[in-house]
C-alpha cells in the first residue's frame, strides 16, 4: 500500500483552477505541535494557509505566471498524532515516496519539527535555506531532544551543516552560539537584513547549489507582520523584506518549501496571507 493512501486523508482544501495533465506541484499539510514552548495552535496552520489561498489574487506579476492555470494537487493533511516520532515517520515516508513523482513540493505546518521529516529526505547535495527568528540549535527543549526548537541540531548532527544557510536570527542562546560556531553554520543575521546586505549574501550563499529546499518559519517576521505564530519575536523584519530576499532565489531549482508556526487562534489574517503569498511565490518562480 502506497503511503499516501496510509497516512494522507486525501481531503483538499486547495481548489486548483485547472486540473488538466500532470501536477506541477503538490502540496500536504502536517497538523503537528506537541512540542510546542509557548503558543499551542500551530496544527490548525496547514488549512489556514490553504483558506488564504484560495483568496488571494494568483496571477504572479512578478514573474508573469498565472497560477490559476497551474495544477495544484493538494493532497490533504498527515493522520493526526501527539507523538513526535510517529509524526516523523509519517512524514519521512510520504516525503520519500513524493520525491520520486519528481514534482515541487509545498509542505505546510504545524511545528518546526516537521522539517526534521521532510528536508533529510532529499539527495545530500540539496541546499536548505531556512528563514527563522530562531537558530533551533539546542540540544534539548523541555527534556526533549525533538523539539521545534532543536530540529537543526538534529539535522546537522544527521547529515552536517555544509548545505545549510540560517537567515533572520535575533533570539537564541549561548549553547546555540557555541554549537553554530563549531559546526561552521553559515548564517544571515538579522543585523544583515537591517543593513541592506541580505540579498546579496544570500545570492552567494546559494551559488554553489543546483537544487534547493526552503524552509519559511513565520516567526522570522515582526509580530507587526505576523502576529500569528507560536513564538514571536519582536524587533524583526517586515513582510517585504522577506519576501524580496525569498525573491533572490529565483533562478534556483526549489525542488521543495515548507512553510511553519502559523497559530491561527492569534492571527487577524495578516499571518496567513504571508504564508500563502510566499507559498503562490515559490511556485510561480518554478513555473516560470
Amino acid at each position: 500500500m502506497s503511503y499516501l493512501d496510509l497516512y494522507l486523508n486525501k481531503n483538499p482544501l486547495i481548489t486548483s483552477p485547472n486540473e488538466g495533465g500532470d501536477a506541477s506541484v503538490i502540496v500536504y499539510g502536517v497538523p503537528f505541535d506537541s512540542t510546542h514552548s509557548f503558543r499551542p495552535g500551530t496544527r490548525f496552520g496547514p488549512d489556514a494557509i490553504r483558506s488564504s489561498f484560495n483568496n488571494i489574487e494568483i496571477f504572479m506579476h512578478q514573474f508573469n505566471v498565472d497560477l490559476e492555470s497551474v495544477n495544484i494537487q493538494d493532497l490533504g493533511n498527515t493522520a493526526h498524532t501527539v507523538v513526535a516520532t510517529q509524526m516523523l515517520d509519517m512524514v519521512s515516508k510520504i516525503t520519500s515516496e513524493l520525491i520520486l513523482q519528481n514534482k515541487q513540493l509545498i509542505i505546510l505546518g504545524g511545528e518546526h519539527l516537521i522539517t526534521l521529516g521532510t528536508y533529510p529526505c532529499f539527495p545530500k547535495n540539496t541546499g536548505y535555506i531556512v528563514f527563522d527568528a530562531h537558530y533551533d540549535l539546542r540540544d534539548e527543549y523541555s527534556n526533549t531532544k525533538l523539539s521545534h526548537a532543536a530540529y537543526l541540531r538534529r539535522i546537522i548532527e544527521k547529515q552536517g551543516s555544509d548545505n545549510i544557510v540560517h537567515v533572520g536570527a535575533r533570539a537564541y542562546v549561548k549553547e546555540e552560539l557555541a554549537f553554530k560556531k563549531e559546526n561552521n553554520v553559515k548564517s544571515i543575521t538579522d543585523r544583515d537584513i537591517r543593513e541592506g546586505k541580505s540579498v546579496k549574501l544570500i545570492k552567494d550563499a546559494v551559488s554553489v547549489f543546483d537544487k534547493m529546499y526552503v524552509s519559511i518559519d513565520l516567526d522570522v517576521l515582526d509580530p507587526a507582520f505576523a502576529p500569528g505564530v507560536g513564538n514571536p519575536e519582536a524587533v524583526g523584519i517586515t513582510s517585504r523584506e522577506l519576501y524580496d530576499m525569498i525573491c533572490t532565489l529565483e533562478s534556483k531549482n526549489i525542488v521543495a518549501a515548507d512553510i511553519v508556526e502559523l497559530c491561527p487562534d492569534f492571527d487577524n489574517g495578516s499571518t496567513a496571507a504571508i504564508a500563502a503569498r510566499l507559498m503562490s511565490t515559490i511556485i510561480a518562480m518554478n513555473i516560470k
